[in-house]
């Protein structure tokens, strides 16, 4: 009602300010009571789930959330795109409807859907809605929102679905705050923000192998699939058991009524074109593999997106923050901050020891975008990058493994080296990395990284002497050589070709061996490098040793002693006496042999940095003092040369020491010593992938225990 500003009624005027909700009476007089009559309306309990995909073999997972959600009542479902987040989350909430009788609410947060994020206050808007506030009676602002909404589900058995979250913040808002109400949000993002709030978390990964075949068959029909269960097997490796490529892969089945199995296998062999394969053409949605992945990737911060593009680029499997950060050329801190991101979007599996790898269908997506978006001169600066700090790191574990060999000093290549405090700590990590040490010394070559490629495989000889590696040794090798050639650098060429000839011995191939080894030798001869050929005619004798013929093997050894005594070459001297002597103990000469090795030890303990033959000696030693039947010396010689081994962590050498003292236990009729001697050496040969076959006669002549 407004009055005069003079103070006199002009008359009555009605007005209305502010916002309300229902019908409004408007009156001069009221005299009694006023009664409004409006139609009511019953709103339906809230059942908003929608429907689910198919779920095959979860069960840990769907009772980790029934578990989790009865414990904390906030529970994140994180994984990487397409692995089934949202299919497991609907299909645990649809089977406890009873669990949450006041309802079920539901909101798809769009964090990776190509959409802008749902906006929480327009969230939380719909669901307060669809508790019975009408439309005008709901607050503006976001906080307001949130509290009307806690204040209505408080003493509520209710259950809050959030599907696809991009950060915590998004999510925040929209969980219910009272005891009986529960929320599970699914996010490809490992939302630690929620998870300081007390949110437990279940990681999903891919499936196994038989609930992999288990989902195609749903998709295909088990008969097809039992038909072709090889085939089916390969496809769903190359579908990296992803639900969301198998249920792709399994629509272009069903759209190719003419396709088998084989040909969508043959058509996803080719890593280039696997994820463009992974794809329906007349989805309506265009949900394939690389529309989710590339989600992913839009939704990561600049500097985390070159990370991972660079990732593409990376040729091995795993890997750690120092070859990222060479890879990327981000600062070591930052590339391990970079790398947590991507672990928390779930781009990254994160391994034990620091290490890690992309997920196998995003490392397809990285090749790709690396490709898209890095120009030529940007990738080849990131693969020089990443051989420079490969070799550095490689020429850091032979320096601490083998200081006798003379090699490059580790170039300058951020962020440096590892650093090894021993020669264990080297070989340990020479072994865990050949994979990828192999992997860069291949790439160096195919980028004309010649010199790289040829130092690489010079540099890990310790890891073949110390811990075996003979299946992979070989090709390893032979890139060495191939860049030896193709420098025209005919002294790496030669020592290349000592090398594959080594190598070729190991592997049971003599012929191929003195092939090789005899090349190395003409080479030698024609630069003029005597001692290097008599480097190369020890490798002959050894391969004579092999066939038995004593006689080759000790004139190879002893024409291989007349040219390192003529050059002074006293380590040499002391490592041919030890060729010798083996050999001169085969031949049942223990006598000459103890002369022969007494001069090789007092030899190496004046070198001080050759721990790996000062335990050989007396391995060998103790073998030429057990043929004098003096087991008692014998047994005392071997166990400190097997100590020595293990010291350096040389698995080859404990196992040969391992094999002296079974045959010394043998002499003397302790037979379960023996065969407990046999077996651990012969495990650990096994394990490096070194012949067996002397250790196997020996336990079969041994019988059972």
């Amino acid at each position: 009602m407004s009055w005069n500003p003079g103070g006199g009624a002009r008359g009555h005027v009605n007005e209305m300010g502010g916002t309300t909700g229902g019908p409004v009476f408007q009156a001069r007089d009221v005299r009694g009571d006023v009664h409004v009559h409006g139609g009511g309306i019953s709103l339906p309990i809230p059942r908003q789930l929608p429907r689910s995909g198919i779920l095959v073999n979860r069960e840990e997972a769907l009772a980790a959330l029934d578990r989790m959600v009865s414990g904390h009542g906030l529970v994140v479902v994180t994984g990487q795109a397409g692995i089934g987040k949202t299919a497991l989350v609907l299909h645990w909430a649809r089977g406890r409807l009873e669990d949450f009788p006041d309802g079920q609410l539901y909101a798809d947060l769009h964090g990776h859907s190509g959409m802008e994020p749902a906006p929480p206050a327009e969230v939380l808007g719909r669901f307060i809605r669809s508790l019975g506030i009408p439309g005008e009676h709901v607050p503006a602002g976001l906080g307001e929102r949130a509290a009307l909404f806690r204040s209505l589900v408080a003493g509520r058995r209710l259950l809050v679905v959030l599907d696809d979250a991009y950060s915590a913040a998004q999510v925040a808002p929209l969980l219910p705050g009272g005891p009986g109400a529960a929320a599970v949000v699914t996010s490809r993002w490992r939302l630690a923000g929620l998870t300081m709030r007390g949110a437990s978390v279940v990681r999903l990964g891919p499936l196994g192998e038989d609930a992999a075949l288990d989902l195609l068959g749903t998709a295909l029909g088990s008969d097809r699939v039992g038909r072709h269960r090889e085939k089916a097997g390969e496809l769903v490796e190359l579908c990296a058991r992803s639900p969301l490529a198998l249920s792709v892969a399994a629509a272009r089945l069903v759209a190719r009524p003419g396709w088998s199995l084989d040909d969508l296998v043959r058509d996803l062999a080719d890593e280039r074109r696997r994820l463009s394969a992974l794809a329906v053409p007349d989805a309506e949605d265009e949900m394939t593999i690389r529309a989710a992945l590339e989600l992913s990737y839009r939704g990561l911060p600049e500097r985390a997106r070159r990370l991972y593009r660079s990732l593409g680029l990376f040729p091995g499997t795993a890997f750690g923050a120092r070859m990222a950060a060479a890879l990327s050329g981000e600062p070591l801190p930052d590339a391990r901050d970079l790398l947590g991101v991507l672990d928390a979007a779930n781009l990254l599996e994160h391994l034990p020891g620091g290490r890690y790898r992309l997920h196998a269908l995003a490392r397809l997506h990285a090749v790709d975008t690396v490709r898209e978006h890095d120009p030529p001169e940007a990738r080849a600066g990131a693969v020089r990058r990443l051989v420079e700090w490969t070799l550095a790191a490689v020429l850091a574990a032979n320096a601490a493994a083998a200081p006798y060999r003379r090699l490059p000093g580790p170039p300058d290549a951020p962020p440096g080296p590892p650093e090894f405090a021993d020669a264990a700590g080297a070989l340990d990590w020479l072994e865990q990395e050949f994979p990828t040490v192999r992997a860069v010394a291949r790439r160096a070559r195919e980028s004309g990284l010649d010199r790289a490629a040829y130092l690489l495989v010079d540099a890990a000889w310790p890891l073949f002497l110390h811990r075996g590696q003979h299946a992979e040794r070989l090709d390893f090798d032979r890139v060495g050589l191939d860049a030896a050639r193709a420098l025209g650098d005919r002294y790496a060429e030669a020592k290349m070709l000592n090398r594959t000839g080594l190598a070729l011995r190991a592997l049971g191939r003599p012929d191929a061996a003195a092939d090789d080894l005899r090349e190395a030798l003409t080479l030698w001869r024609q630069l003029g490098e005597r001692s290097r050929a008599a480097g190369t005619r020890r490798r002959l004798g050894l391969l004579a040793f092999d066939r038995g013929d004593m006689a080759g093997a000790v004139a190879e050894f002893r024409a291989a002693l007349e040219e390192y005594r003529a050059a002074g070459d006293d380590r040499h001297v002391a490592l041919t006496l030890c060729d010798l002597g083996a050999a001169l103990i085969r031949d049942g000469r223990a006598d000459a042999a103890v002369r022969d090795l007494g001069e090789a030890e007092r030899l190496l303990s004046g070198t001080g940095d050759d721990a790996y033959n000062q335990a050989r000696v007396l391995v060998l030693l103790g073998q030429a003092h057990a043929s004098r039947a003096d087991p008692a010396t014998a047994e005392d010689l071997v166990a400190r040369g097997l100590e020595g081994m293990r010291a350096i962590g040389s698995a080859i050498g404990e196992a040969d020491a391992l094999h002296v003292l079974g045959d010394l236990a043998l002499q003397r009729d302790r037979i379960a010593e023996a065969r407990e001697r046999y077996e651990r050496a012969r495990s650990i040969l096994a394990g490096a992938g070194a012949p067996t076959r002397i250790l196997d006669r020996r336990l079969a002549e041994l019988g059972g225990p």
